[in-house]
């Protein structure tokens, strides 16, 4: 039974990124009260594994148990996974929309680019939104991407290329 030491060493150490962890979650469940059940037993999973974090990397740690558990329950719960891209808030995808709010018409136009890049990293299969997600709105760098994943850095670089690519072949020209 975890002690009054896993319980400040939990507060240390997974607490800190659980907005990220709820992040992560809600792009790979595609909404937020998804989100809430994998990030709730992917909290309870760090909990009862607390005593074997080795102290190197918290961020990816808790992002790999995220991971896991959403993996877990989109097998458990849907045939196929499903993001909807109208559950993401926009601060999320802040690279693509540029704060210059000078008219309506160029905020109107902003939301509906941003809203396409939305899709587009929707539409993208798992393993390649995966690592978007990880790269563009966790900032993790390659190394950390290949460890939450478990894939060699190699298969990171080239899933985010291929991700980008399609992406940019998804988008075309925005309006």
């Amino acid at each position: 039974m975890p002690g009054d030491e896993d319980r400040a060493r939990f507060a240390l150490v997974f607490m800190p990124h659980l907005t990220q962890a709820h992040r992560l979650a809600r792009w790979l469940t595609g909404n937020a009260s998804d989100a809430d059940d994998v990030v709730q037993d992917a909290a309870l999973k760090a909990f009862r594994g607390i005593g074997g974090f080795t102290g190197a990397n918290a961020r990816a740690w808790v992002l790999t148990i995220v991971r896991n558990a959403a993996n877990t329950w989109l097998a458990k719960n849907r045939a196929t996974p499903v993001v909807l891209a109208g559950d993401v808030d926009g601060a999320e995808l802040a690279f693509a929309e540029a704060p210059d709010p000078d008219t309506p018409e160029k905020l109107l136009l902003r939301r509906v680019e941003a809203d396409e890049v939305r899709r587009a990293v929707a539409d993208l299969p798992a393993a390649f939104r995966e690592v978007i997600v990880l790269r563009e709105i966790h900032e993790l760098n390659y190394r950390e991407i290949a460890e939450v994943t478990g894939v060699p850095i190699g298969t990171v670089m080239s899933r985010l290329a291929r991700a980008r690519r399609m992406l940019v072949d998804s988008l075309g020209e925005l309006p």
